[in-house]
């Protein structure tokens, strides 16, 4: 039998009906209501809506690509230190024993969104799958989003 690793957590975003456009589409106006925690020149740090952990964020470039040889070399300069400064900040914040830091290019390679780049950055410990995990089908995420994009957004703004 082939062991497999379920997320229900987010069969939600799956099912919910999507806006037209770009979800990772967005401008420095909507950064507040979009949990934008971070702005640099070419890129943006922005929490998950639907993360595997506490502090999960994504660094976006704000032009619209799919791919890494789509970024020129200041987009990926760019990209590079807003996912240095947020290894830092969450590092600072949540303390974390461990991070995932990962992308995923295309549908078949795990994208929820596929047309806009993006980078993950997942904070672990360990025991983070507990028997709420494994044995309700349930992720308990303790933190709340506001409370979350309050500390993220005033260490991100300490730190640069």
């Amino acid at each position: 039998m082939t062991d497999r690793l379920y997320s229900p957590w987010r069969y939600p975003y799956l099912v919910s009906e999507k806006k037209e456009g770009c979800i990772l589409c967005i401008k420095p106006e909507e950064d507040k209501e979009r949990l934008v925690v971070y702005r640099n020149k070419l890129c943006f740090v922005i929490l998950n809506l639907y993360p595997y952990n506490n502090g999960h964020v994504m660094i976006v470039p704000n032009r619209h690509i799919a791919n890494l040889h789509d970024l020129t070399s200041e987009e990926s300069i760019d990209l590079f230190a807003a996912l240095s400064l947020s290894e830092k900040v969450i590092r600072k914040q949540y303390k974390p024993d461990g991070l995932n830091i990962g992308i995923n290019i295309g549908k078949a390679a795990g994208a929820g969104v596929d047309e806009h780049l993006h980078v993950h950055i997942v904070p672990r410990w360990f025991g983070d799958s507990n028997f709420m995990t494994t044995a309700a089908n349930m992720r308990v995420i303790p933190e709340d989003f506001e409370n979350a994009y309050s500390n993220l957004i005033k260490l991100f703004s300490q730190s640069e």
